[in-house]
């Protein structure tokens, strides 16, 4: 895993922030991880590519959220997303992570042991989902 702390992101990372939030968005988020000192953003390597990434946020020096997490979507379902995970944890001994995520992401979130609650529908039509993990 690498950090990721350049004065732009390059293209290849917002390509996967892409697919973490919507298209419109990722210069926005580009933007707060460079200008914002409680974020950090990390890459995750493969034949030396970067085919992950996962954003954080720290809300105390214990105690994270994540922001962003994406893979490559031809490696999907490889365990990068929870390599990230345990990356993140470790490197940080953290002893709360969570994340807020729609359906299609809980599964990956529950098989990682990470407790889920439903935040009922925030947007119209759209229900999600409060993700916490305790070590």
């Amino acid at each position: 895993m690498l950090e990721i702390k350049l004065n732009s992101i390059p293209a290849n990372i917002k390509k996967l922030l892409s697919f973490a939030t919507s298209e419109k968005y990722v210069e926005q988020e580009c933007e707060l991880y460079i200008q914002s000192s409680a974020r950090k953003l990390y890459g995750y390597e493969f034949e030396d590519q970067v085919v992950g990434c996962i954003g954080i946020e720290f809300i105390s020096p214990s105690y994270c959220e994540i922001k962003h997490i994406a893979v490559s979507p031809n490696l999907r379902g490889k365990g990068i997303g929870s390599k990230m995970i345990r990356f993140i944890m470790e490197e940080y001994s953290l002893s709360i992570m969570t994340a807020e995520t729609d359906k299609d992401a809980v599964n990956f979130y529950k098989k990682i042991g990470f407790k889920i609650t439903s935040l009922g529908e925030k947007y119209p039509g759209v229900e999600r989902f409060q993700c916490i993990y305790k070590s």
